[in-house]
């Protein structure tokens, strides 16, 4: 499977005291990462995809009862957001197969995810536009993160072990694919949340909505009820 090809240059220039807001934010949180994971790119992985996986749970859970609220279609944003937060999920499940995260690390997740739903629930109660802002820069960071890495496997520094069984399934990856093939699909991945994060936001503050990168494609996850049936 080739990944899509995406825009390494693409950045949402801040506009306006919600953009700047959002942007700053950010930084200050790859600043934290950076500061307490280094170079370890896996490691690095498995806490932020944990964060990653909140906002489009707590978008889809806020739109879907505001839609119900005031009897209003949704325009597709639940599904888009829902399915955002599987394939996060999916991108967690992923890493922690190849980081093997210690208990002490697992410890982190659980406090981060904590404060980062409280936060960002509240954050998307009193502004969406901003929220959806927050998760696009946190997307572009990502893509860049996940640039690094494949530097670092490219160039010796981070072992290019074979793909985990969960990856190979669920972007059917060849039989011989390797962590390379995986960090090529999550960053496409992550540059498709980016831009449908920014284009949410764009619409929400009436401003045009823009390209979207192609998401790699993968397989639906289906409830176990269908399963049965």
């Amino acid at each position: 499977m080739k990944s899509p090809f995406i825009d390494l240059s693409v950045h949402h220039q801040p506009k306006g005291f919600s953009d700047r807001i959002a942007f700053g934010f950010t930084k200050l949180l790859r600043w934290t990462a950076d500061t307490f994971f280094a170079e370890r790119y896996g490691h690095r992985a498995v806490v932020l995809e944990t964060v990653a996986a909140v906002p489009g749970m707590v978008g889809a859970t806020i739109t879907h009862l505001a839609c119900l609220r005031r009897i209003c279609d949704d325009k597709g944003w639940i599904r888009t957001l829902m399915d955002e937060a599987e394939n996060e999920r999916m991108h967690l499940m992923t890493f922690i197969e190849i980081s093997k995260p210690t208990w002490f690390e697992r410890a982190v997740i659980i406090g981060v995810q904590w404060v980062f739903y409280l936060f960002f629930f509240a954050l998307y109660l009193v502004s969406s536009k901003t929220a959806h802002r927050v998760v696009g820069y946190f997307e572009e960071e990502a893509v860049i993160s996940y640039t690094h890495y494949l530097a670092e496997i490219d160039e010796g520094r981070s072992e290019n072990v074979a793909a985990p069984e969960i990856a190979k399934r669920y972007w059917n990856l060849p039989d011989d694919a390797t962590l390379r093939d995986v960090v090529l699909v999550v960053r496409a991945d992550e540059a498709h949340h980016r831009d449908v994060n920014h284009g949410f936001a764009n619409e929400l503050a009436g401003l045009p909505t823009g390209a979207v990168a192609e998401c790699p494609p993968h397989v639906a996850l289906e409830p176990i009820w269908k399963k049965a049936s």
